[in-house]
């Protein structure tokens, strides 16, 4: 891997959308800000599309519609030619903290503290379904969160994923959840000295064949207050319900923040971090890790293009293009 592209940005990136076939990228920020950035022009640099209340951390592209989604609990579409706001919906009455669009464009799915998903109407914004299927509080009756949700490449299914390791696949006709999965080893509580818990499942993606749904996290944690557990990464041949891999990272400690399937099923890419960052290339074939990577920065979110040959990563200070 090597970085051959640094763009500096004021705060934190969260989330980041990639326009195919190109070198512009969308990202939203910690400073509330959604912001466009093309790498092909003479002098790069973020332009604002728009903002919210609070901090951006869910973002999804339809054609020329951005979807962006918030710690403010509200939706907003962009338009990113004309650069302007085409709605806003209230969407949420807690954190945003993921925002997916389905493969076909025409649905869009947000997940929030609210421990709800809601499936919406790219083209009207009208609300299509509301999924519950995670509980509101921990085991140990503390609030819980929910992280995270993606598609399965067919459109058909949609997985979504809380603190403590809990999953929910769902049929999108429907509405109806088809299967649940447990991934209890990516949460921690600590009884004793903080009496608080920590962890939970941040990454989700399907395999490209849709068989196999990847879960990234952290490991068990000792103190509570850090992030020192080991990155792991479970995959699940989701449709048996049954864990097919498991990978406790023996180099990096934190949080698997986003992973994103090489286009052949080849291997998983997960991206993360704690006090600094990694990427982390995982083979299914021989349940290894290929590749083990430190990164510039703690990674958010990162995108492929389509040869799988270019990370655009978005973290903390800074948006970075690598060639792999």
């Amino acid at each position: 891997m090597k970085a051959i592209k640094d763009i500096p940005i004021n705060g934190i990136a969260f989330a980041l959308v990639r326009v195919p076939s190109s070198n512009r990228l969308l990202f939203g920020s910690s400073d509330f800000q959604v912001y466009d950035l093309d790498l092909a022009a003479d002098k790069s640099g973020p332009k604002v599309l728009g903002a919210h209340q609070s901090y951006v951390t869910g973002l999804a592209l339809a054609g020329t519609l951005a979807i962006s989604g918030g710690y403010d609990g509200r939706l907003i579409w962009w338009d990113i030619e004309t650069r302007k706001q085409i709605r806003a919906v209230e969407a949420h009455t807690k954190w945003i903290r993921k925002v997916a669009l389905s493969p076909d464009g025409k649905m869009v799915a947000s997940v929030g503290d609210d421990m709800v998903c809601r499936l919406w109407n790219v083209a009207d914004g009208k609300m299509l379904y509301e999924l519950r299927g995670h509980h509101e509080r921990t085991p140990h009756h503390f609030p819980s969160m929910l992280f995270v949700c993606t598609f399965a490449p067919d459109g058909q299914s949609l997985a979504t994923a809380d603190k403590v390791g809990h999953i929910v696949v769902w049929d999108t006709a429907s509405g109806k959840p088809i299967k649940t999965l447990e991934a209890p080893g990516m949460y921690t509580w600590d009884p004793v000295q903080r009496k608080h818990s920590i962890g939970g499942i941040r990454a989700l993606a399907f395999s490209p064949d849709g068989k196999y749904l990847a879960a990234g996290g952290i490991s068990k944690i000792g103190n509570v207050d850090h992030l020192d557990g080991k990155a792991r990464i479970e995959v699940f041949d989701w449709q048996k319900g049954e864990k097919a891999h498991e990978h406790i990272d023996d180099k990096f400690k934190g949080l698997v923040e986003h992973l994103v399937f090489h286009p052949k099923g080849d291997w998983v890419l997960g991206g993360g971090g704690a006090n600094d960052g990694f990427f982390l290339f995982f083979d299914l074939k021989t349940k290894k890790a290929l590749r083990q990577e430190k990164a510039a920065m703690h990674i958010h979110a990162f995108a492929l293009d389509e040869k799988a040959e270019t990370i655009y990563a978005a973290g903390y200070g800074k948006i970075q293009k690598l060639e792999v």
